[in-house]
Order: structure tokens, then C-alpha cells, then sequence
């Protein structure tokens, strides 16, 4: 099927993944070395860690620098360079500390009374609801020294940004399967009708993400884009209702910044007011402004399906796991991550 509507459609078909983790699984399990030359595989912005803005960053590596101040933050977010090093170099000499949740945040406020826990609240809607429980829980215990620096961020706005920009290429959307759990399927209608491109749901397996792209080409080749999930096990049309419904309690859509898309409208999640003794930027007077990527990054363009990693001139040699410079390459779910690992025999184009 796909290599049919591949010689029927006789042009590149351009299918992002939305996903980081099918970005990862579509490498291992060798899929872009059997599909067709005609369809073509972009990595979107979807690794919470990749997408997070540079100045977003470097406002987490200033609070971890304050004495007062307790850093708590999963383990992929510490080694993302900022402006003079990244949690990891500072974690000898200020208080960070890894944490598996954001249940283990909060214990570390109860923990330490004397110090101000501030949780660096990074994911998509998959993760959003854990951060939502942590501060309700925190508000109905009185617990006056947890804060959350939230970069929670939601989906299909970003989608929205790609496909308007000048230079977007996406005929198609391969959509995330965790992320869908929570929110639906259906909440990706809005792109089928407002831009007319196929929305297919799959799941993280080898034959469910092959089953999604075949169903991507037959409704590029029926000419007809519709919104279908092929993840039926546990993706619903309406999701997870008592998940909305915490997040929707404790955050509101705010304006916010996103690495190589810039600021993208009610596309970031802001606690509400009722909230906002916990919400660290407004407890610690922060304002936000756009980030600037490191020299010779080319991590946005990634992010944004307009180069694969190995046309960025640092890929693999001055940026790697080990010495990241981008932040896509520091995430196990970036896409440049993937393509050190699994796909740095594929030639690089000039």
C-alpha cells in the first residue's frame, strides 16, 4: 500500500512524526530502511526536553544558582546546555536534585521546610495531570515552599504553527499515541478540517506505526484526510475525561515559547490564579523572553521537520551524547539523539 501510493501520487510523501518516542522506535525497529524512497519521515517537536526554549533553560540554571533554592528535576532535563554550563556541571556545587515524579518534588519540599523546592515541570499533556495532583495536593497540606516552573506544553497548537508557516512540508501527521491517552484522538479533528491534512494515531510497536503510515498514504491517495486512530487499545475519542478535568483545575493555555517554532499562541500551561502561590514565576519575579540557540545549532530546524540531523555541521562531530550541544541531543527521545544511535550511516545532504 505504501509503496504503491508512493508511484501513484508520483511525488515525495512528507509524514512527520509528532512523537519522540516514535521517532526512536521507528529507528530501532530498522523501519526507514524498508519504506519506499518516496515517503519521507520528519521528526516534529515532540520531545518535551528538545522543544523546551533556551531561556527557559537558563532561567532554571539561575534559580539553582540561589542558595535558598532546591532544583528538582527529571534526570533528561540536566545535562540540556545553557548559558554557563547545565544542571549537571552546577550539581556539586547547588542543591539539584533528580527525581522520578513530581510526588518526589513534593516530598522534598516537606523534606526540607528550610529551602524553596522549585520542580521543573517540563512534558506534554501525558504529564501534565502528576504536576497538577503534586500542587493541589500541596495546597490542601499547606505546604508554602513548593513551586513549579511550568514549561507544560500542549500539542496540537504546535502543529497549528507548522503547517502555518511559509516553509512547512508536512502532508501528514503521524500522531502520538501517549499524548493521545490523555487528550483523545479527537482533539487533532481541528487539523484535518482547518488544513486538510490526515491525523492517523499509532501506537509504538513496528507494525502499528507501518499499519499508520499505510492508512497516512491510502487518504493521501483517496485524496480525502481524515482523523483515525489505529491505536484502539487504549486510545479513546474523547480520552481521558478525570485527567482533563485536574489539569483543567489547576492550569490555564498561556503564550509561550517553544525551541524553533518562537512564541506560539495558548500553547504553554500556566497555573490559575487560585494556584499562583506555587506558580515560581510569578513567586520569583520572572519574565520570560525568547531564547537564542547555541552557535551553529541547528536544533529548531530539526524540531520543525526542515533538516534532518546530519545536515546540522556539529552533528556527530562537535555535538554529540556525550558533549551535547543541542538539545536535541540530549534527550533519548530527540531526534538527533536517534540519529547517533541508530542512523549516522545515512548520508548526510548538502
Amino acid at each position: 500500500m505504501i509503496e504503491a501510493a508512493c508511484a501513484k501520487l508520483g511525488r515525495q510523501i512528507n509524514v512527520m512524526e509528532v512523537c519522540g518516542t516514535h521517532t526512536v522506535a521507528i529507528f530501532r525497529s530498522g523501519i526507514k530502511s524498508i519504506l519506499p524512497e518516496g515517503l519521507k519521515l520528519l521528526s516534529g517537536p515532540g520531545c518535551p526536553v528538545c522543544v523546551t526554549d533556551q531561556s527557559y533553560i537558563d532561567t532554571v540554571l539561575q534559580l539553582a544558582g540561589r542558595d535558598d533554592c532546591i532544583i528538582a528535576t527529571y534526570g533528561d532535563m540536566i545535562r540540556v546546555p545553557g548559558k554557563g554550563g547545565s544542571l549537571e556541571t552546577k550539581q556539586s556545587k547547588a542543591g539539584v536534585k533528580v527525581v522520578l515524579s513530581s510526588e518526589d518534588a513534593l516530598q522534598l519540599a516537606r523534606d526540607n521546610p528550610e529551602k524553596k523546592i522549585v520542580f521543573v515541570a517540563v512534558g506534554f499533556e501525558t504529564t501534565t495531570p502528576a504536576t497538577a495532583v503534586a500542587v493541589m495536593e500541596a495546597a490542601e497540606q499547606g505546604i508554602d515552599n513548593f513551586y513549579i516552573l511550568s514549561s507544560h506544553k500542549l500539542v496540537v497548537p504546535a502543529m497549528r504553527a507548522l503547517l502555518s508557516a511559509k516553509n512547512n512540508n508536512i502532508d501528514a501527521f503521524l500522531c502520538p499515541g501517549h499524548v493521545s491517552v490523555i487528550t483523545g484522538y479527537g482533539v487533532f479533528r481541528e487539523i484535518v478540517d482547518d488544513f486538510k491534512r490526515p491525523c492517523v494515531v499509532a501506537g509504538f510497536e513496528a507494525m502499528q506505526i507501518i499499519e499508520g503510515l499505510a492508512e497516512i498514504c491510502r487518504q493521501l491517495v483517496a485524496g480525502r484526510p481524515e482523523l483515525k486512530s489505529m491505536y484502539s487499545a487504549v486510545v479513546t475519542e474523547q480520552g481521558n475525561t478525570a485527567a482533563q478535568g485536574i489539569v483543567a483545575k489547576c492550569f490555564e493555555p498561556a503564550d509561550g515559547y517553544w525551541r524553533g517554532l518562537g512564541k506560539i499562541e495558548k500553547s504553554t500551561l500556566r497555573l490559575r490564579e487560585k494556584y499562583s502561590k506555587f506558580d515560581a514565576f510569578k513567586q520569583f519575579n520572572i519574565t520570560e523572553t525568547p531564547g537564542k540557540e547555541a552557535t551553529g545549532c541547528r536544533c529548531g530546524e530539526v524540531l520543525c521537520g526542515l533538516i534532518d540531523p546530519p545536515q546540522c555541521g556539529l552533528f556527530a562531530t562537535s555535538c554529540t551524547p556525550d558533549d551535547p550541544v543541542g538539545a536535541c541531543m540530549v534527550s533519548t527521545e530527540g531526534a538527533c539523539s536517534a540519529w547517533f544511535k541508530y542512523g549516522r550511516k545515512e548520508k548526510r545532504e548538502q
